[in-house]
């Protein structure tokens, strides 16, 4: 799909919310490619690197979480989860294995499009060809000898932020704890760099919810449980024992621990 300036997959079995789905992203100016299966819809994925991917969790070959998983696996794209299943359950498996919204059946176009909306408000850079591992790599993060030593902990300048072990490359959109990459989502990525931006700062709930999905959200688990896949994956890769430096501050929200802290 070259030439379009933002692309979409839409996974779903159903042809009637498929045909819907792909006519109310094509309204927003998206490229759709559609696939009514989980092995049809991974190799659109692979084949388009979209930029958003909307994704049935009821599905007739492979179910709609291990998609995710192996969407997560190959591609950087929002993730949306569609699915007529209610439980909360559901709604927190597809959060915690990187997607980044979730929408029960039936829902509007309307509310697709605004949720859609919301996460591509914010802006991003994108990763560029030089940034790619070279042939052979396993795709991990750069070497030392490619990897410039960091600052002292909390300096920043315009294409580098420390704190402590972590260094958060914006322009790459590169996250690593002690030279090792990190490999998060969109949101988690955004929501790092979010708390970083002012790591004194005590962040609330609703003001993470308006910043990252946009203004007229309410649902503050959405900030829950990305914020604990976050500190799961920079904990895995710093020291053993250690935990991620978010502290909750009980009744309001987050802030970083202080940089030596982790």
């Amino acid at each position: 799909m070259p030439g379009s300036e933002r692309t979409a997959v839409v996974v779903e079995d159903d042809d009637d919310i498929r045909e819907l789905i792909t006519h109310s992203l094509t309204m927003q100016g998206f490229e759709v490619a559609a696939a009514a299966s989980g092995q049809a819809g991974l190799d659109l994925v692979m084949a388009n690197d979209p930029d958003l991917v909307t994704l049935d969790l009821g599905l007739p070959d492979l179910d709609g979480i291990e998609v995710c998983r192996r969407v997560r696996d190959v591609s950087q794209a929002y993730v949306v989860m569609i699915s007529a299943r209610t439980d909360e359950i559901d709604r927190l498996m597809g959060l915690e294995i990187g997607a980044d919204d979730y929408l029960t059946k039936p829902f509007s176009p309307r509310e697709l499009q605004a949720r859609v909306n919301a996460m591509f408000r914010r802006p991003r850079a994108v990763r560029s060809s030089t940034d790619v591992a070279p042939s052979g790599s396993n795709g991990s993060a750069p070497t030392a000898a490619a990897t410039p030593a960091p600052p002292p902990a909390g300096e920043q300048d315009a294409a580098l932020l420390t704190h402590g072990r972590i260094a958060v490359d914006a322009e790459a959109r590169v996250v690593t704890v002690d030279g090792r990459e990190a490999e998060l989502t969109r949101t988690e990525f955004d929501l790092l760099t979010t708390l970083l931006s002012a790591p004194r700062r005590v962040w609330s709930r609703a003001v993470l919810l308006d910043s990252l999905w946009g203004p007229g959200w309410s649902e503050e688990h959405l900030v829950e449980v990305h914020v604990g896949n976050l500190r799961r994956k920079l904990a895995r890769l710093g020291p053993a024992g250690g935990r991620a430096p978010i502290r909750t501050v009980r009744g309001v929200g987050y802030r970083m621990e202080e940089p030596d802290a982790f």
